[in-house]
């Protein structure tokens, strides 16, 4: 059973006036805690509300109860024998801010999960837990109670335990009714196994994993790209007149961790990178060995709506596309050329498919797109 070891302000002893000793607060005194804007009860409610989410995250390895300060994991009783531990950290950026503005709260958990557990694969790291961190002004449970439901569905997607978290109520630094998220994940990988790009060499094939649309970067761009286009949040998407604008735009990040773990588990696997902040042409390097860049071709995959209508919205061009949004690929993949049909067939069901392929590389110019001025055209 994984262990909640979420922490209230609210929740701490006091420390009576002139004694050191720990007292148990008064009535009076939790009143005059709650006068100040942190409320002990709401805390306990959306703890006893989160515990069966959490629970339902349980992975071989989690071993501590709910309620301990700390949380427990045993590598050993998760199967490895000689691990090599991986941590990621990460938060959704201004996306949050949509969330708070529409009142949509029920995906942007996932997102943080994404953001953690997407870094952990690319070296091969196979998710074991995560802990978040919830953090507002005045605590509601049901807003709070929803943002973690999200956190425990991201966690069961990538098969990780929920094993603890930290909520923090804390009056006059958020304005009403906002919140943050951060989160953190670790994974592990036995000695020797880690993946980071090495063994890429010219002629290997690049395989692109889909997005669902912006993921969890960018999103001051988007905000103001939409306070331009002058659409409501209620309003119909212009690129997806099924959902409203709110909706489209809160799609949340793939968690690319199952099929991606099909091709390390193969030994099939040179390199991944996980596309966010920055874009296709600055993570991608971020997995090559020197001297060595990608030519990718802007035909071999479709350039998603939401990226067309902003490109429209705020006249942006390809280069400034590429730099700053996934561009419809959430993850790519490096393999050997004589590889790539097994890749393929690991990857069924992921609509993946080969959008490149590794080149010589001597100028900055590191990831080339080729035709995206006709692929990507309004």
């Amino acid at each position: 059973m994984p262990t909640d070891t979420r922490q209230f302000e609210a929740a701490r002893p006091y420390l009576s006036k002139g004694e050191d000793a720990i007292t148990t607060p008064t009535n009076q005194h939790i009143g005059a805690y709650k006068a100040a804007g942190v409320d002990i009860d709401a805390g306990n409610a959306l703890v006893r509300a989160i515990a069966p989410l959490a629970k339902a995250t349980a992975r071989a390895g989690t071993t501590a109860s709910l309620g301990g300060f700390g949380a427990l994991f045993d590598l050993k009783a998760a199967g490895y024998s000689d691990p090599i531990l991986v941590a990621s950290t990460d938060g959704v950026g201004t996306k949050l801010k949509i969330a708070i503005d529409t009142g949509l709260h029920d995906t942007i958990g996932i997102d943080l999960v994404a953001m953690s557990v997407n870094d952990l694969i690319v070296q091969g790291a196979e998710p074991l837990f995560f802990l978040d961190y919830f953090a507002t002004g005045r605590l509601d449970v049901e807003t709070g109670r929803r943002v973690i439901a999200g956190v425990a569905k991201g966690c069961e997607i990538a098969g990780c335990s929920l094993i603890g978290g930290e909520t923090a109520e804390m009056p006059g630094m958020y304005a009403d009714g906002d919140y943050d998220l951060a989160g953190f994940a670790v994974g592990a990988v036995e000695r020797g196994q880690a993946i980071d790009g090495t063994t890429i060499v010219e002629g290997d094939v690049v395989i692109g994993l889909p997005s669902s649309g912006v993921h969890s970067n960018g999103y001051s761009l988007v905000r103001k790209l939409v306070e331009t286009s002058g659409v409501a949040w209620t309003a119909p998407a212009p690129f997806d007149s099924a959902k409203t604008l709110g909706e489209a735009l809160l799609a949340p990040t793939i968690i690319y961790v199952q099929p991606t773990m099909k091709l390390v588990k193969a030994g099939i696997a040179k390199g991944f990178a996980h596309i966010t902040g920055g874009g296709l042409t600055e993570n991608i390097p971020r997995v090559l060995p020197a001297g060595l860049g990608v030519a990718l071709d802007a035909e071999k995959w479709p350039l998603l709506p939401v990226f067309r209508w902003m490109a429209g919205v705020g006249g942006l061009p390809n280069a400034e596309l590429a730099r700053t949004f996934n561009c419809g690929i959430g993850m790519i993949a490096v393999v050997s050329a004589d590889k790539a049909a097994q890749a393929l067939a690991l990857l069924d069901g992921t609509d993946g498919r080969v959008i490149g392929h590794v080149v010589a590389e001597a100028g900055e110019e590191r990831v080339r797109i080729a035709n995206a001025a006709t692929a990507w055209a309004p």
